[in-house]
């Protein structure tokens, strides 16, 4: 994993509640990885979005209308 300079002040903003993620702080491997698996990172969702683990963009289109 690569080493971020804004790692813990991007940690304290992540509202990701997938504790065992080794990406949480370094907002470009986690927006690489999620748009690779055609996904989005928990920061396009609110709390209940996030809560779902549904990261799906069908699932981010429901939670924003």
């Amino acid at each position: 994993m690569a080493d971020c300079k804004n790692r813990e002040k991007n940690q304290k903003s992540c509202n990701c509640t997938y504790e065992p993620c080794e990406r949480k702080g370094i907002c470009c491997e986690c927006l690489r990885y999620h748009l690779r698996i055609k996904e989005l990172p928990a920061c396009a969702f609110n709390a209940e979005g996030e809560a779902t683990y549904d990261r799906s963009f069908s699932c981010f289109a429901r939670n924003h209308i």
